[in-house]
């Protein structure tokens, strides 16, 4: 798969961006969830039929984040897990658009006429509910009549589960419940949290539960504060382990940005600076305060053992 960042207005097309004809999905597909991806199916079905390349076009920051509007917390793929994602979908071409505010402002006309048409899209594919363009005026009916009947549109119809309509929306809150299980249903794998391995207060092994404390590589949708077992990969290794997603409100204040830590199962050496992931599997119990280390080692001992059966360690 190339990926190509795409500033606006275009610039180099057909020369630094080589594009040829192709089927385009269209949309912000954060999470790449099951509904994402029956829009990027469709497009590789409809890519096989005419024999043509397939791309995705996403945008880059979020809109919400570079507007400061909506319920915006964070990405459920930050653009590198997006780009992972796509590849191992199988897609062809990865066109991320710059989303700057004075990108927010462009027509649903400039948006056909000089980013799609440059880009000689042949079908746009797109969820029922797209919109495009200054205020989200544009509507998927619009792109056949706006680019002079030159690119065609696929309207893909909601994925539902269990009655649901498969959304963001609803993993970011199925995430901050502490509902991991929703959430994996929903995004078609566990949620995954990336990150580096870096240096922590060191307390965990003083007590006999040496973790991993792992910075995130992106701004992700932090979930539900509270212990989850987990599952670590680590180079080509995967391991079980146990992780507090908080602020270890009995050795602070709760005033402090939460942390990722793991205790991983049969593991002792270190990895400090080691890139690292992190999926849940299922939340366990909620972050509280002990009274002392004693209590504090006997639930994590617990939750060690409730995590071990969840995983199958």
């Amino acid at each position: 798969m190339k990926t190509v960042t795409l500033t606006y207005p275009l610039t180099g097309i057909g020369e630094t961006v080589p594009v040829q004809r192709q089927i385009m999905a269209i949309g912000q597909f954060d999470g790449l969830h099951l509904g994402h991806v029956s829009v990027i199916r469709r497009a590789q079905e409809m890519g096989r039929i005419l024999g043509l390349p397939v791309a995705v076009l996403t945008f880059h920051p979020h809109p919400k984040e570079v507007m400061g509007k909506g319920d915006y917390e964070g990405y459920l793929t930050p653009l590198r897990d997006k780009e992972q994602i796509l590849e191992e979908l199988g897609v062809d071409y990865m066109y991320v658009g710059e989303f700057t505010p004075d990108f927010s402002k462009v027509s649903p006309t400039d948006f056909v006429n000089r980013v799609l048409m440059p880009l000689e899209v042949a079908t746009a594919v797109v969820g029922f509910d797209f919109r495009f363009g200054f205020m989200g005026e544009g509507t998927a009916d619009a792109i056949g009549p706006l680019s002079g009947g030159k690119i065609a549109v696929e309207t893909v119809e909601p994925f539902l589960m269990d009655g649901e309509k498969v959304a963001s929306s609803g993993i970011r809150a199925a995430l901050k419940a502490g509902d991991a299980e929703t959430a994996e249903r929903w995004l078609g794998r566990p949620y995954r949290v990336q990150g580096t391995v870096v240096g922590g207060d060191k307390r965990g092994r003083t007590i006999g539960f040496p973790t991993a404390n792992v910075d995130p590589s992106g701004l992700y949708v932090t979930p539900a504060k509270g212990v989850y077992a987990v599952r670590f990969g680590l180079g080509g290794e995967i391991y079980g382990g146990v992780m507090n997603v908080g602020v270890k409100p009995t050795f602070t204040d709760g005033s402090i940005k939460p942390t990722f830590e793991t205790h991983l199962f049969d593991f002792d050496r270190s990895i400090y600076g080691e890139e690292v992931w992190i999926d849940l599997v299922r939340y366990i119990r909620p972050e509280r305060k002990f009274s002392g280390i004693d209590e504090l080692v006997a639930q994590i001992a617990k939750d060690a053992e409730e995590a071990r059966g969840i995983l199958g360690n």
